[in-house]
């Protein structure tokens, strides 16, 4: 590991833009953007031609594109604890929507190890778990740790109830349910500009902050929560997406859940939501003016550190804290542990490094190890992702065989191989297990776990599990 360099040497080498003029290490500042239940096949740079996403198209033009990237839980309060602890959801036991300190102890978060290393360390709006819409209407800090951070901003916002023409999609069959809170899918075309909601707050906090001079490097985290529910956005980011009807969903395979254990069928589908055809295409299209919106608010983001001469001196970073399903399967939603849920959109962007895209199997844990590495502090021993640096000089390499994803609300695990997605439900199976030849069938529609060919394949993912959960729980945690 690289010795971590005294605090005293930090201050005496630090430089114009917060930089250490060091040659053989720059500090570089660190912009992390993450986006909130973002699937990445809604990004243009992914290949949707529905939505376009200019600015984050930007960074993908110019930095490292993942395509195999994983989220480490499907839903934000384990997943968001992961990355920022750099630890396993299962190594600390931080499975749920809490503040996540009690189970890390005084292992340093992520940006608090930049903090503890000279960094101005700052969030705005979600970054750890927030709850949406509830938090966002509040305008607290959720279950933010205030530890991390030299200072910490949030975003009010109207959210559901924002003036306009709102429509609640789920569980309202005969319509007459008018635009509701809580985690219910809700289209808002919103009167007024951007910075009537908390996307647009953000954006401008986060511009502001990163014109501020300061004699030290920044650690800045963006968290937007669009396209998480309700799906808010000022009405001119719909056009593109009307009439509703244009939209085009997943195909639906009749029979299509009949393989699969009951374990596996998302917490929110076209039938349990009770939403018709209408209602599932606006539902799409409510979520792509969402990302639209939110692409947006990345670009005011991009400019400002253009205009105040940053971007080559900062490492960019975009990504989601899981995907989301748009009616893959009947499904919608987070918490599956298909790929449209479990996979990310993940972008480095590394000033000297060139374009490229990289088919390696990565985890979002490994982001925390990456960056430390990058910015020449020590890896804080134990953290247990991996550092992905050499993938950015050499993207046809592989960091990782296996990629390990948990639904704890399920009791899922899954194990993401090159050509194989291994689910299993409950650590000794009792809820059923899932195996798909991505291969072969890569919209996971034909489970194989009976299919005696490949019962060695089923048995070998079983063993290869229980090593994992026992590796992932060998940790000296308090």
């Amino acid at each position: 590991m690289i010795p971590r360099p005294s605090l005293s040497l930090l201050a005496a080498l630090f430089g114009l833009n917060g930089l250490i003029t060091s040659a053989e290490q720059p500090r570089y500042n660190v912009l992390f953007i993450i986006s909130d239940d973002l699937t990445y096949t809604a990004l243009s740079c992914y290949g949707n031609t529905v939505v376009q996403t200019p600015n984050i198209d930007r960074l993908a033009n110019r930095g490292v594109r993942f395509t195999k990237a994983y989220c480490q839980g499907t839903y934000c309060g384990p997943s968001r604890a992961s990355f920022m602890s750099g630890y396993y959801p299962h190594a600390t036991g931080a499975l749920g929507y809490h503040n996540p300190r009690p189970q890390i102890g005084d292992r340093p978060m992520w940006s608090e190890h930049f903090k503890d290393n000279g960094y101005y360390a700052a969030r705005v709006s979600k970054i750890f778990h927030m709850g949406v819409p509830g938090g966002i209407e509040e305008g607290g800090h959720g279950a933010d740790d205030e530890r991390s951070w030299t200072e910490r901003f949030n975003s009010p916002g109207p959210e559901w109830a924002a003036p306009g023409d709102g429509e609640t999609l789920e569980s309202n069959p005969d319509g007459k349910k008018p635009a509701v809170g809580g985690n219910t899918f809700v289209v808002v075309e919103a009167d007024g500009d951007d910075l009537v909601h908390s996307d647009g707050k953000t954006a401008a906090k986060a511009v502001e902050l990163i014109r501020q001079k300061r004699d030290q490097p920044f650690w800045l985290g963006v968290g937007f929560v669009r396209p998480h529910v309700p799906f808010v956005a000022p009405r001119s980011y719909y056009p593109p997406f009307k009439p509703y009807e244009k939209m085009v969903l997943p195909p639906k395979i009749p029979g299509n859940w009949d393989d699969i254990p009951k374990a596996a069928i998302n917490y929110k589908t076209s039938e349990n939501m009770q939403m018709d055809i209408r209602r599932q295409k606006k539902a799409m299209g409510g979520y792509y003016a969402s990302v639209a919106y939110m692409d947006a608010q990345v670009g005011k983001v991009l400019n400002a550190l253009d205009e105040e001469g940053l971007t080559d001196k900062t490492i960019i970073i975009f990504t989601s804290d899981h995907g989301y399903h748009l009616g893959e399967h009947d499904f919608w939603a987070k918490v599956s542990l298909r790929d449209e849920s479990a996979g990310v959109p993940l972008i480095v962007c590394v000033p000297g490094k060139k374009p490229a895209v990289s088919d390696s199997l990565v985890e979002l844990l490994d982001l925390y190890p990456t960056i430390a590495e990058l910015c020449g502090l020590e890896i804080p021993e134990n953290i247990q992702g991996k550092s992905i640096v050499k993938l950015l000089d050499e993207p046809e390499l592989e960091v990782r065989d296996t990629a390990f994803t948990v639904a704890p609300m399920r009791k899922g695990f899954l194990l993401r191989e090159e050509r194989y997605a291994y689910m299993q439900y409950g650590e000794d199976a009792a809820g059923g297990i899932e195996l798909f030849d991505t291969q072969n069938d890569p919209q996971q529609y034909t489970n194989l776990v009976d299919d005696p060919a490949h019962a060695a394949t089923v048995a070998r993912f079983k063993t290869k599990l229980a090593t994992k959960l026992r590796d992932v729980r060998n940790n000296d945690l308090p």
